[in-house]
């Protein structure tokens, strides 16, 4: 895994950054290479490109960390009755395709994406892309 230093003080983006090549997918997590000051940012936007071959799904899940060490999974919030329920998030695909997925308010120093496939892992495939956005409405193209 390696570390993609990110610097922008007044870019209005950063990227396309690949943080994990096209690479044959395992039923454990793999984290990906990790994106380091992303704090001076607004906004992740992670594209997957996702070959099925046998696999049954793909399944993200972003990780923030304030000193590399530490490293916190996304939540998941819901509300039933006024009572908020917090998971971890995780994301699935299950088809060939290139889906970008939007994150805004970072409030961390560094991300990583960790990616694992389920069910028979032959001929499958996930290269991940991610590109920052110091701006929301930057983050809608």
């Amino acid at each position: 895994m390696a570390t993609i230093e990110v610097q922008s003080k007044c870019a209005p983006y950063s990227g396309p950054h690949v943080i994990r090549a096209a690479a044959v997918l395992t039923t454990s997590y793999v984290a990906s290479d990790i994106l380091d000051g992303v704090e001076n940012f607004r906004a992740l936007k992670l594209y997957t490109d996702f070959t099925k071959g046998s696999l049954t799904t793909v399944e993200l899940k972003i990780e923030f960390s304030h000193d590399g060490i530490s490293w916190y999974q996304e939540p998941s919030l819901s509300d039933s009755s006024g009572t908020i329920t917090i998971n971890l998030a995780e994301y699935q695909k299950n088809a060939n395709l290139a889906i970008p997925l939007t994150f805004t308010n970072i409030a961390a120093k560094e991300i990583r994406v960790s990616v694992k496939g389920t069910g028979t892992v032959t001929g499958s495939s996930c290269t991940l892309t991610a590109v920052l956005f110091n701006s929301v409405s930057f983050s809608r193209f």
